[in-house]
């Protein structure tokens, strides 16, 4: 038998396989094509209206007919002969970057508190314990709740006046005095933080707890064996083996407290302490009739998401499909 007759069965094998592979990913194309053109008209077509109307001097009243005024929106400065100021693009409005600094601020604290807190508590969750089902359930309802219920309720418990929260405070004498937790400068950002926190750890305790349990349990037992301390095995074990969930979990949470509205508009409105991207967007699109100022700030905010998405998937080297490259 010649060596070209003992090779070909392993070509055509490969051949096989390679051929098998182009029909799924043939097949797979054809099953995403309905979400692509769902997402395209959903979410595609907003943002490219978006983006046009932030390079036009469009008015809410008038969407059809607007005119090109290219990066004015961005970059312009106009004053009158007196001196004063009476339009200046985005990028030279100081009301813009407190509301950039708002949002990142708010960003970074709240998903370094909810990464913490959602480890601890997936990391209780993992652990084998009666009525843990239960446990797991009740731990969820926080983040059941709707964000504008959420909102609502802590904006009645924080209340000055009559808030439960302030009235404990007082009685314990944790407090000399009722605090205006949401209306005060001091303590607005503060007060959106813990509601925030509040809502949102569930969901990354949910994300981790996913993670910590694809890992095997033998490798625990082999740690306990050796006598590897268990402050040792969560940094040399569990932490590297949950790094993919929590990698994901975290750049979940940055996107959506990149976005945050709901919570802010609702708990402290007309705050310029916690006055993020998205609520000053939305004050100029629909409030002030500035739509293309509105449609400019939004188009940056996109463009800050996306810079940031792209740079934390680069640095972190994310591998969606459920591994570190």
């Amino acid at each position: 038998m010649t060596t070209e007759a003992l090779r070909s069965p392993a070509i055509a094998q490969r051949r096989g396989r390679s051929e098998l592979m182009q029909q799924r990913a043939r097949a797979a194309r054809w099953f995403l094509l309905p979400m692509m053109i769902a997402l395209a008209v959903v979410a595609g077509w907003p943002l490219a209206r978006s983006i046009y109307f932030s390079f036009t001097d469009v008015k809410l009243n008038n969407l059809y007919g607007a005119e090109w005024v290219g990066f004015a929106n961005y970059l312009q400065i106009r004053t009158l002969e007196s001196g004063r100021t009476i339009y200046r693009g985005v990028l030279a409005d100081p009301d813009w970057w407190n509301a950039v600094w708002n949002t990142v601020r708010f960003a970074f604290w709240s998903v370094v508190w909810e990464t913490i807190f959602g480890m601890i508590v997936a990391l209780v969750l993992n652990a084998e314990f009666r009525g843990r089902g239960i446990v797991r359930a009740a731990i969820l309802i926080p983040w059941a709740i709707p964000t504008i219920v959420s909102a609502k309720m802590w904006s009645w418990m924080l209340n000055d006046q009559f808030g439960i929260l302030n009235d404990l405070g007082v009685r314990l004498g944790l407090l000399g005095a009722p605090v205006a937790w949401t209306a005060s400068p001091d303590t607005a950002m503060m007060a959106v933080l813990v509601v925030d926190i509040w809502k949102t750890t569930p969901f990354m305790a949910l994300l981790i707890l996913a993670g910590l349990q694809m890992i095997p349990k033998d490798i625990y037992e082999a740690a306990d064996i050796d006598g590897v301390h268990p402050i040792k095995q969560f940094f040399r074990i569990t932490l590297p083996l949950v790094r993919p969930a929590l990698m994901v979990a975290i750049i979940f949470r940055v996107l959506d407290a990149l976005r945050i509205f709901d919570l802010i508009y609702v708990l402290t409105p007309n705050s310029a302490a916690t006055k993020t991207m998205s609520v000053l967007a939305q004050e100029n699109l629909f409030q002030f009739d500035n739509f293309a100022e509105g449609s400019t700030q939004s188009t940056l905010l996109f463009l800050l998401i996306a810079l940031f998405t792209i740079v934390y998937i680069w640095l972190g080297k994310v591998n969606f499909d459920g591994g570190a490259r």
